[in-house]
């Protein structure tokens, strides 16, 4: 009887043993495939990534080095010149040294605010009732009384640049819609400006170009 017994837990310990090892086999296996699809799988992604880069670098080349026509190249050189011909020269308005200087980054002294404020022009030195001249032909667009700056002519010369005379006479002024030549006359310095009616007589210049404030200085030879 316990010998028949023995036999008995004998074979069940084979038939485990024998299961385990089955066991043990298919996750070996399982394992083996799982990382030979985790390898086929890096070296897809690897290859898939180089092929963008060089696609990329391709691309980025291809960028870098365009194919420009002769007719092009030479078409855009003659727009360049025709532009460059379609710019008018700037002269200056009057015969007077700059006594205060464009100063939009930098707050500059005002003797008659007496305070530091921005400059959105320049300030030329002239005797009262000097002549002031259109710095290019233009078309006058504005003829008004500033709070600030006095009397005041706004000439629109094109592409996209404005010049305005301030701190004019009252009397002699260009009328609005005149089309006017460079050096035309279209007033004369006056005492109007309530901002600088501390400083020296003078006529006050702004440019702008497509409405934002520029230095005259940069646009007027001579200046």
């Amino acid at each position: 009887m316990r010998e028949q017994k023995k036999k008995k837990d004998r074979a069940a310990l084979a038939l485990v043993l024998c299961f385990c090892v089955v066991a043990l086999t298919s996750v070996f296996a399982v394992k083996s495939s799982l990382n030979k699809i985790n390898a086929e799988r890096t070296n897809m992604e690897t290859a898939q990534t180089t092929e963008n880069t060089e696609n990329t670098e391709d691309r980025e080349a291809a960028v870098r080095t365009p194919v420009v026509d002769s007719k092009d190249k030479n078409t855009d050189t003659e727009n360049n010149s025709s532009s460059s011909e379609g710019t008018p020269d700037y002269a200056p308005p009057l015969d007077g040294r700059i006594q205060m200087e464009y100063s939009m980054d930098m707050p500059i002294y005002s003797k008659t605010l007496d305070q530091y404020m921005t400059h959105p022009g320049v300030d030329l030195a002239a005797p009262l009732s000097t002549k002031v001249k259109a710095i290019a032909e233009g078309t006058v667009t504005k003829v008004s009384e500033d709070d600030r700056y006095g009397m005041t002519v706004e000439i629109n010369h094109g592409n996209g640049i404005i010049s305005t005379y301030s701190n004019l006479a009252e009397q002699g002024l260009a009328e609005m819609g005149d089309v006017v030549q460079q050096g035309q006359i279209i007033g004369a310095v006056g005492e109007t400006a309530l901002f600088e009616i501390m400083e020296e007589s003078h006529l006050h210049l702004e440019m702008t170009k497509d409405s934002a404030y520029v230095n005259p200085v940069d646009y007027i030879k001579g200046l």
